[in-house]
C-alpha cells in the first residue's frame, strides 16, 4: 500500500463523493439471458452509456482468483512494485495517470491482452510463482472477452444492423488493440477522516476512448456515474456481476445515438476498492466513423473519421476531463 505524507495528500484532489443511492434504482441491470436483453441493451447504451450485466456466464472462480492475485501484488513492498513500473506503457504505476498531470489515490497495472506479453512481464509481477497470475489472467480475460463479443452482437442484433459482428469482428481480430487494467484503490488515509463529505479522488471524470469497456470490482463503493443532466450517481457495487461501459469510439461508430459514459472513482471507505477492466479496442488501423446502417437518408454523420491510432495519440495527450472526442466532431450548418 502506498503510504502518503500530510503534504503528499495535500497535492492529490479531493471531491465531495456522492452518498450511496441505494434509492437510486434507475441504472440498468440486464440479464443477459433474457429474450429482452437486445433491446434492453440498445435502450440503456442510449440512456445512460453504461448497464450492470447479470447471469453473464463467466465463472465466479475466475474473478476471484485474479482479484487475489492482484491483492498479493498491492500488498508487496514498494520496492517490489516499483520494478514493474513505471507502465511504457504497460506495468505498475502509482498515484500518476497518464503523462499530462492527473494524479489520483490509486496504484494499478496496466496489461495487453497479449498472451505472450503477459508471459513476459509475469515473473516481475509474481516473482515466486509467475504462472499463478499469468493463468489468472488468462482465464479471466478469455472469459470477459467472449461475453464482450456477446454482447456487442446482441446490441448490433438491437439496433438491426448487419453483419451481426460488424462491432465484434474488431475486437475479435488479432490486431485488436485491446488492454487489461487492475485498479486498486487503498483506503481513504486518517488525514482526511475529518473532512466531513469529502474524498480523495481515486481516478478522476473522464469517458474511456475504446469501443466498450467491462468492469467488474470487490463489493466496495466508489464509482460514480455522470447522468445526461450532469448528475453524479454512486453506483452500488456487485462483485458477481459486471458493469459495460460505452466508449467514445462506439459513440462515434453509432453516430452519437448511444453516449460514452463518464465516470469517476472516489475513495471515501475504509476498505480497499479493487476493480478490474477489459478494454476492447480496434486495430490501429481501423478508421472509426459512424456506421451507414445508422445514419437516417438526408442525417449528417456527427463526426469526421478518424484511425484508432488517430484517436488514441490525441487522446492520450488529454487530460482525463477533457471532451477527447470535440477535435473530431463536424461543425454542422445551421
Amino acid at each position: 500500500m502506498v503510504v502518503l505524507s500530510q503534504n503528499g495528500c495535500q497535492q492529490l484532489p479531493l471531491i465531495t463523493a456522492c452518498k450511496p443511492n441505494f434509492g437510486f434504482t434507475g441504472i440498468p441491470v440486464i440479464d443477459m439471458t433474457s429474450p429482452h436483453a437486445r433491446a434492453q441493451m440498445v435502450e440503456a447504451c442510449e440512456e445512460f452509456g453504461f448497464f450492470k450485466l447479470v447471469n453473464h456466464r463467466v465463472p465466479m472462480e475466475f474473478m476471484s482468483r485474479l482479484e487475489d492475485e492482484g491483492i498479493k501484488f498491492f500488498n508487496l513492498p514498494q520496492t517490489d512494485k516499483d520494478r514493474v513500473g513505471p507502465p511504457q506503457p504497460f506495468g505498475y504505476g502509482n498515484r500518476r495517470i497518464g503523462p499530462n498531470g492527473d494524479v489520483g489515490w490509486i496504484e494499478y497495472l496496466l496489461l495487453s491482452t497479449n498472451l505472450d506479453s503477459l508471459s513476459q512481464i509475469s515473473p516481475s509481477i509474481s516473482p515466486g510463482n509467475p504462472q499463478n497470475f499469468s493463468f489468472a489472467v488468462i482465464d479471466y480475460v478469455s472469459s470477459v472477452k467472449s461475453m464482450a463479443y456477446e454482447v456487442l452482437e446482441m446490441i448490433a442484433e438491437g439496433l438491426k444492423i448487419e453483419p451481426r459482428n460488424v462491432l465484434s469482428r474488431l475486437l475479435k481480430e488479432e490486431q485488436s488493440d485491446s488492454c487489461f487494467r487492475v485498479n486498486y484503490y487503498p483506503p481513504c488515509p486518517p488525514e482526511l477522516e475529518a473532512l466531513s463529505g469529502r474524498g480523495l479522488v481515486g481516478f478522476g471524470e473522464h469517458t474511456d476512448p475504446q469501443i466498450i469497456s467491462v468492469l467488474r470490482s470487490n463489493n466496495t463503493n466508489g464509482l460514480e456515474i455522470c447522468l445526461r443532466d450532469g448528475t453524479w450517481v454512486s453506483v452500488p457495487p456487485d462483485q458477481n456481476s459486471f458493469f459495460i461501459n460505452v466508449g467514445d469510439s462506439l459513440q462515434v461508430m453509432t453516430n452519437g445515438k448511444f453516449k460514452s459514459v463518464k465516470h469517476r472513482v472516489v475513495t471515501e471507505s475504509r476498505k480497499a476498492r479493487v476493480s478490474m477492466i477489459y478494454f476492447g479496442g480496434p486495430p490501429l488501423t481501423e478508421i472509426i466513423a459512424p456506421l451507414p446502417s445508422l445514419v437516417k437518408e438526408g442525417e449528417e454523420t456527427l463526426y469526421k473519421e478518424f484511425t484508432w491510432a488517430d484517436y488514441k495519440k490525441s487522446a492520450y495527450k488529454s487530460r482525463l476531463a477533457d471532451n477527447r472526442l470535440g477535435f473530431f466532431e463536424k461543425k454542422l450548418r445551421p
